[in-house]
């Protein structure tokens, strides 16, 4: 059992309930995500199983694109509608402020991560840190908002202020993080109140499916675009097999080679020391 499967993640599902779930269909414990999804978000979510699990890294770096709805005059400790409110405000502003304080976030920025995430410091997640009420310094990371706009009319309820963005971000963005923010470029406090993930490199939301439909998986050839593709004659596939390094013709930094049926058998990257090779980086088919 090998491939990837594009789920349409609903809320109130972690991604390792997805993982999970789809470990008991295909009866086997060697499946991952490519890309959390908290419980409140929903939408694509890359599961690769078997041998496509070493396809995580890689996918995983893909740019990823965001629906995602604001609530303004709110903060909670976790920046989303799950989490303990600690602040509340009346709030005022205008779409021309909006689309203004959008626009100045559009580029790299410094990103600080929120307390409530799995990143580690000091071997220990930051959510632990949080749940013992312990101070911590919250690292910063570079970000991309490559695009970034408002797709809905301000809605004004009990001196809130509701609206809905779509963004193009790189890997590592914290979209809750953003929001707050956005919500600071504005001069008040906000929160993430809905999240919906469209796109995740190549795979659409259109193209996903539900945990209880019949899943189809896709093979690696099928989902590795991004990089150059070459088929291998007896002779190449062999030393590839062999995880032999090999003369890097195609001036590429990362080369897929794929065998007569279309299946991938191997990515390749360049020898940093040496340009001119490239050697075995992940191995999809053995001997």
């Amino acid at each position: 059992m090998n491939g990837i499967i594009i789920i349409n993640k609903e809320s109130d599902f972690t991604s390792r309930d997805v993982v999970n779930i789809i470990g008991k269909k295909f009866h086997t414990k060697k499946v991952g995500h490519a890309g959390t999804l908290d419980p409140l978000a929903t939408g694509v979510l890359v599961v690769c199983v078997g041998t496509s699990t070493k396809l995580v890294e890689l996918l995983t770096s893909h740019d990823k694109e965001y629906i995602a709805e604001i609530t303004l005059g709110t903060l909670t400790d976790t920046l989303d509608s799950t989490g303990r409110i600690i602040k509340e405000e009346e709030v005022c502003v205008t779409e021309d402020e909006v689309k203004c304080a959008l626009t100045s976030m559009q580029g790299k920025y410094l990103q600080e991560v929120p307390i409530y995430s799995a990143v580690k410091i000091n071997g220990r997640k930051l959510y632990e840190y949080a749940r013992n009420n312990e101070p911590i310094e919250l690292p910063k990371r570079e970000v991309e908002i490559k695009k970034i706009e408002l797709i809905s009319d301000l809605k004004y309820v009990d001196n809130k202020v509701v609206f809905k963005i779509k963004c193009f971000v790189s890997k590592g963005t914290y979209i809750r993080a953003l929001v707050n923010d956005i919500a600071n470029k504005l001069g008040t406090i906000g929160i993430m109140s809905e999240l919906t993930r469209t796109k995740q490199g190549d795979f659409c939301i259109e193209e996903s499916q539900y945990l209880d439909e019949d899943l189809i998986m896709l093979k690696p050839s099928q989902v590795l675009n991004k990089y150059k593709k070459v088929t291998v004659d007896d002779v190449l596939e062999a030393d590839i097999l062999n995880g032999k390094v090999i003369d890097n013709i195609y001036d590429e930094d990362i080369v897929v080679f794929i065998n007569k049926l279309e299946d991938a058998i191997a990515i390749y990257r360049k020898i940093a020391k040496d340009d001119k090779k490239i050697k075995p980086w992940k191995m999809l088919v053995t001997r």
